[in-house]
């Protein structure tokens, strides 16, 4: 079975969920809720669910008679239970999860990690029944390549670098609106959203600890060096600086008929 990059047992894996949770948990639940498709009795599948906050929400949602499946590689890091929320572990790439069977899959921050994201939007498609909502919710980039000052941009310049041939993909959320086309699809939106925040921030707090963690792979690589770490990191606790990192970018379709 394939591993993330950043392993559920690094030491600080469970802040970096818990950040991201805190930061894009709001954004998640309010394209769900523009589907009006979570409803009670309502069957949801959150795929790459993390901690599991997105998916005890939902089980929430789909209270009473529906159910929230909550999937991912490696559960060890889901820190909530309930009624109404199953979970599994398990790859999207390898099949589809119930086929035809859920009113609402979503992921996200999930597909720019997995080697073969067609096959996995495929299955994640394949488990709609008809009319159903695929939801999915991923990074773009493009903010750093304005990034400021000079050495910060350096920094993502080496960070992109590094992250190609780690095999991640920032760059797939501005693909996902045609791939979602080319299966057929239909109702096909979607929006993206930048965060500006400064250091000292509850972003720049997620960048300290996801640095911190790869630090030593990203210095190994090559592809950044110490000196340009060590800046980036010094910025991330600076009040006054001011950026822009990821534009995520959430698309959403629905299946023909229902």
């Amino acid at each position: 079975m394939p591993k993330y990059v950043l392993g559920h047992d690094l030491k600080g894996e469970g802040t970096r969920l818990a950040l991201m949770s805190q930061l894009l948990d709001p954004m998640h639940r309010r394209y769900v809720d523009a589907l009006r498709v979570v409803r009670p009795r309502a069957r949801t599948l959150e795929v790459g669910c993390g901690n599991g906050s997105i998916s005890v929400w939902l089980a929430g949602r789909v209270r009473p008679g529906g159910t929230a499946v909550a999937v991912d590689l490696d559960l060890s890091l889901v820190d909530v239970r309930g009624p109404d929320l199953e979970l599994r572990q398990g790859d999207i790439v390898a099949g589809p999860v119930e086929p035809g069977t859920f009113d609402l899959v979503t992921a996200r921050a999930v597909l720019h990690h997995v080697q073969n994201p067609d096959a996995a939007i495929v299955n994640m498609v394949a488990g709609l029944r008809p009319g159903g909502a695929l939801l999915l919710i991923e990074p773009d980039f493009l903010p750093v390549s304005v990034a400021e000052p000079p050495e910060v941009r350096a920094f993502w310049e080496g960070w992109l670098a590094w992250s190609r041939d780690r095999g991640i993909d920032y760059f797939i959320g501005r693909t996902l609106a045609p791939r979602l086309a080319s299966l057929g699809l239909t109702n096909i939106s979607g929006t993206a959203e930048t965060a500006i925040y400064n250091g000292d921030s509850l972003w720049a707090e997620y960048w300290i600890e996801t640095i911190t963690e790869l630090r030593g792979d990203l210095i190994g690589s090559g592809k950044i060096d110490e000196a340009l770490v060590n800046n980036f990191l010094a910025y991330c606790a600076d009040s006054n600086w001011w950026t822009q990192t990821i534009a995520f970018t959430a698309v959403h379709g629905r299946t023909p008929g229902g």
